[in-house]
């Protein structure tokens, strides 16, 4: 059977539901025998107000950002992904995922749960999964 997906983003952001669609994610990139780009944004919009009392939080965020990558590549190869990167950036993760990565990566499928860290910030502005549903070009995989 030939492969419908050939470069599968999965968004992660250390929530539970994050994991579990990391773990939907491996199962169809080996389906496809896809690529599996691991994504995260490390959201930067409240940097400015916490940057008064903590001159350090640019470098704290890369750092768990770089390590929870570094987690989910782990856990992708030892599943035997055959091919795996990860991509780290910057900014709204509304707005960076599919504005930036998907296109970069061309992105056939992108995988994201349906819920994330920021509860507050989806009841007030709505989802990034609903968000990157409304405005990314390739098929969307919203996991529950």
């Amino acid at each position: 059977m030939e492969s419908i997906y050939k470069n599968i983003v999965i968004a992660v952001d250390g929530s539970d539901a994050a994991e579990k669609a990391f773990k939907r994610s491996i199962d169809v990139a080996k389906q496809n025998d896809a690529k599996l780009i691991i994504a995260h944004v490390v959201d930067t919009r409240s940097f400015a107000t916490i940057e008064v009392y903590d001159a350090n939080i640019y470098e704290r965020a890369e750092e768990e950002g770089k390590k929870l990558l570094a987690d989910y590549e782990q856990q992708a190869k030892e599943a035997n992904v055959s091919e795996i990167k990860t991509v780290l950036k910057y900014g709204s993760p509304k707005t960076v995922i599919h504005k930036e990565i998907l296109p970069e990566e061309e992105a056939d499928l992108v995988m994201i749960a349906a819920t994330g860290l920021n509860a507050v910030e989806r009841f007030v502005i709505g989802s990034v999964s609903e968000r990157t549903a409304r405005y990314a070009e390739c098929d969307v995989l919203i996991v529950k």
